[in-house]
């Protein structure tokens, strides 16, 4: 190799390297910049959310004080408590029935509204997903109004609706149906039906959103071949929208179990949820780490749920490409 063929070579090898440093240093400056754009997000977020996280926590682990607070020894008495409850006079543990209670009841009626929900969620989703294109923004934009209003105003709406003297009962006696009002207010019935009102297009949304890109070309494909509805929507549809589905049921599930404002007018102060119970103990309870513990409770279930949603929608389908 002669003395200009290694020359070349070797300039060709510094020109690379120096391609190679510059964008190196391009890349770098890029992330730095990024880095520098999200920063007031993340200082944001830091102290909106996990700031306040973090002194839960903490006070979880705190003695409660006389008049509320804390006090500033360590103590397992709030994890304790979150389940255990220690008898005032001889000192004895045992299970702490009521939170026992709260927390069935809290589960109990958060999968009962996330299934009513999906049944009267998912055939709005499917009709409006099969109206002419250009009515479909027009049905959307009615399911979405009842965002427009005030969580409180919807609820007051409801008592209107179920109380004794309301249109249910007075439609019902109208029609001589009955003889005395049903007691429906104050009740878990109640509280059901003003959560599924409520987040109600929390499961319409989703579904619609995963319904829209299905190809009904399977569903006329399912009938060509003689299929059931019930056949076409197991087979077939369900398995399409199932992610849809799936986000739906998550964004009706943590929102209901979390629920303070419905439970508290719906149930009447009786019928208490995880957030009335939260609330109670920060308030007239004047136990803030047995109210941060519940918190953290009702944090950890949230994260289990949304633990099944990652894995119910990262599981591949068998038997479709």
């Amino acid at each position: 190799m002669s003395t200009l063929d290694q020359l070349a070579q070797s300039e060709l090898a510094t020109g690379e390297n120096r391609a190679s440093a510059i964008a190196d240093a391009t890349h770098r400056a890029h992330v730095r910049r990024r880095l520098l754009l999200t920063t007031p997000a993340l200082i944001v977020l830091f102290c909106a959310a996990s700031g306040p996280l973090l002194i839960m926590l903490i006070y979880s682990f705190l003695s409660a004080g006389d008049y509320g607070g804390v006090e500033w020894t360590l103590s397992w008495d709030g994890w304790a408590n979150v389940f255990m409850q220690r008898d005032i006079f001889d000192g004895t543990l045992s299970i702490a029935d009521a939170h026992v209670s709260i927390l069935w009841r809290s589960v109990k009626l958060s999968l009962l509204t996330t299934f009513t929900a999906l049944v009267f969620g998912f055939p709005t989703a499917y009709f409006i997903a099969t109206r002419p294109p250009r009515t479909r923004n027009l049905w959307l934009f009615l399911i979405t109004i009842p965002f427009w209003t005030n969580l409180l105003i919807r609820t007051f709406a409801i008592m209107e609706v179920i109380r004794n003297q309301g249109v249910i009962n007075t439609i019902l006696k109208s029609l001589e149906l009955i003889d005395e009002p049903i007691q429906m207010l104050f009740t878990d019935f109640a509280i059901m039906i003003g959560m599924t009102y409520v987040y109600l297009p929390l499961m319409v949304l989703p579904i619609y959103a995963s319904m829209e890109k299905l190809d009904f070309r399977l569903v006329e494909a399912g009938y060509d071949l003689y299929a059931t509805r019930f056949r076409v929507l197991r087979r077939i549809i369900l398995p399409l929208v199932k992610p849809g589905v799936v986000a739906g049921s998550i964004l009706v599930f943590i929102p209901s179990l979390g629920a303070y404002v419905t439970p508290r007018l719906l149930g009447g102060g009786k019928n208490m949820m995880l957030g009335n119970l939260i609330e109670l103990q920060f308030g007239q309870g004047r136990n803030w780490p047995l109210g941060a513990a519940l918190s953290f409770s009702l944090l950890i279930i949230v994260m289990a749920a949304l633990l099944i949603y990652v894995r119910g929608v990262g599981k591949p389908e068998s038997g479709h490409d």
